[in-house]
């Protein structure tokens, strides 16, 4: 595999990544989506491929982070029903990668984000921004389907391209889910799916010692940005948190799209 290690990188290269190691924490921490920035600088200086396998350690970093901060707000139920559809994607997923080109991986995901965003907003208009909405909404029927569709989409776009926050991010906000608890449930959720991800990325050839060496140098500044995330997000409301949130999944899209 084409792999950039630590000793390849210029000074402007790992400064790059360092901040986006920092969107990581704050991401996870605060505004969950935001990190398909991270992703893009990842696939922007490293090989692409490779970029995944590096991201992967770095993302888990800040999920372990968001759940020690957020551990009491999860809902269960939620991540109960999400797991099945998640474990196809992340099976269709692999299977994808084994033949897709990076330029198909990019453009689909980036279709999908927007789409799903597209989504989100269209259900969304006229309504309260999902205000007060009880997660156990999703009991439904319709929601069932919905939680299966999102789970395999988000299972799919974690695992060929670490951009399953966005689309995750959109199920949360449809199922009514208020900030803490988007953010205690997405802090499992991940750090469950990223840590089941790592034996299938290995295998791929998308981790080895080379890359969590790079992997080492960039974990430590994950923490700063979990920290400022933890302070900022008891300072956003409500409704500008759900903006922001399908703002960063727009973003995200377009990265991916344009790149």
């Amino acid at each position: 595999m084409n792999m950039m290690t630590l000793w390849h990188l210029s000074g402007w290269e790992f400064a790059a990544l360092a901040l986006a190691a920092l969107l990581v924490g704050f991401s996870k921490t605060a505004v969950s989506g935001a990190n398909t920035v991270s992703l893009a600088v990842f696939a922007a200086i490293l090989p692409a491929r490779a970029s995944t396998g590096i991201l992967l350690p770095v993302l888990i970093a800040g999920d372990v982070l968001a759940v020690l901060t957020y551990r009491r707000h999860a809902h269960w139920p939620t991540l109960g029903r999400l797991f099945p559809a998640v474990a196809v994607g992340v099976v269709v997923g692999t299977l994808f990668l084994l033949w897709a080109g990076d330029g198909i991986v990019r453009t689909s995901i980036g279709a999908i984000l927007l789409l799903m965003a597209g989504v989100t907003l269209w259900r969304r208009r006229g309504a309260d921004g999902g205000a007060g909405q009880a997660p156990d909404a999703v009991t439904t029927r319709s929601g069932r389907l919905k939680a299966r569709s999102y789970g395999v989409l988000g299972g799919f776009t974690t695992m060929v391209a670490n951009a399953g926050g966005p689309v995750m991010s959109l199920y949360l906000l449809s199922a009514g889910f208020r900030k803490l608890g988007f953010l205690g449930t997405s802090a499992f959720f991940f750090l469950i799916v990223n840590v089941s991800k790592v034996p299938f990325s290995a295998g791929l050839g998308l981790i080895d010692g080379h890359s969590l060496l790079l992997d080492a140098a960039l974990v430590p500044f994950v923490v700063p940005g979990a920290l400022f995330g933890k302070w900022a997000v008891h300072r956003i409301d409500q409704r500008l948190f759900e903006q922001l949130v399908i703002a960063a999944t727009v973003v995200g899209g377009v990265q991916l799209l344009v790149r």
